[in-house]
């Protein structure tokens, strides 16, 4: 299993940019931007990642990316997110950014999609590896300020294929943010929302991204199981689920194994995904072995997960049954 998890073809829908900044890229971009750390090795930032739910992660996360100052730092963090991924097998990536976490730091917009968007045509072009951008805005801040950000991207509708919504979600539920998230979509945009695992009030939020944002997936989701009702809804309207097992683990404790493969059972899309593999110390194919192993998922059930990435993916018809040919040629060759 281990051996046809790491061949499969993949597709990955919830991973943070941010997320993917390795501790050595840390202090290689600090001493380029001439910028002073606390921390005197990589290993002491890997031992700082003493976080166990959501805001502790948070406090370290957005400290770390404080190195990110110029056009090729976010180059260079794309394009080795991008290296790694590809060694994994993953064809396609949907890459979520957080401008508001670097023009708030005085970091310009056209900075931080410039580095990115060079990054994933490089990658397209050497790696093999697919891509879009969706921009999330951060919940713990205004509206005021995601609508400002959704206007700073404007110019550059044709490298951003949708909006997210992420960071701490207590009391920011998604309809804090309905006119900015309908504006995005009168401007063509996909929505998506984090609804993270257990977090105060999540029932609500879930119902408020189905129905009054109507967005065209859901970001994590793992609560829906405890609504019937909802549950029938996903499946009905076939909403992906992006679910990120190792770092629910660090978050509540659990790889959501048996949640997942509930998910599967009631025919909802649930999806395997990084969240911020640099941070939770595991890619794609990490995730997929250690909820494998953890859950005793069946190849049939593994092909799924994967089938469902493709399926859900924002991309058009034609390049998505490519994606699916290879999948599909992939396990009949591994049989």
């Amino acid at each position: 299993m281990r051996t046809f998890i790491e061949g499969m073809p993949k597709a990955e829908l919830h991973v943070h940019l941010e997320g993917t900044l390795e501790p050595e890229h840390i202090f290689a971009l600090a001493q380029r931007n001439g910028i002073e750390l606390e921390y005197k090795t990589p290993q002491d930032v890997i031992d700082a990642y003493d976080f166990h739910d959501l805001p502790s992660f948070l406090t370290i996360y957005y400290a770390a990316m404080g190195v990110l100052r110029e056009e090729q730092d976010f180059y260079e963090l794309a394009y080795r997110y991008f290296e790694k991924v590809a060694v994994e097998n993953v064809l396609y990536v949907e890459l979520f950014f957080d401008p508001q976490a670097h023009t708030s730091r005085g970091v310009g917009f056209a900075t931080i999609i410039g580095g990115i968007h060079r990054a994933q045509s490089a990658a397209e072009t050497n790696l093999g590896v697919k891509s879009n951008l969706i921009m999330c805005f951060l919940r713990d801040l205004s509206a005021e300020s995601a609508m400002a950000h959704l206007e700073m991207a404007l110019p550059y509708l044709d490298r951003i294929i949708g909006v997210g919504l992420d960071s701490d979600e207590k009391d920011n539920p998604p309809l804090k943010f309905a006119e900015v998230f309908k504006r995005a979509r009168e401007h063509g945009l996909k929505l998506t929302m984090h609804c993270d695992v257990n977090q105060k009030d999540i029932g609500a939020h879930l119902w408020e991204c189905l129905n009054d944002i109507q967005v065209d997936r859901i970001d994590h989701g793992v609560n829906a199981l405890e609504d019937e009702a909802m549950c029938d809804e996903i499946a009905k309207r076939g909403l992906g689920l992006t679910v990120c097992p190792v770092s629910n683990r660090f978050v509540v404790q659990s790889l959501t194994a048996t949640e997942i493969r509930a998910m599967l059972q009631k025919g909802m899309k649930a999806t395997i995904n990084s969240d911020d593999p640099a941070y939770f110390r595991a890619y794609m194919n990490e995730n997929f072995i250690a909820l494998q192993e953890e859950g005793d998922f069946s190849r049939d059930e593994i092909v799924q997960l994967s089938r469902n990435a493709f399926e859900v993916a924002w991309i058009d018809d034609a390049q998505k049954q490519i994606f699916l040919r290879a999948l599909d040629d992939y396990v009949i060759d591994a049989a």
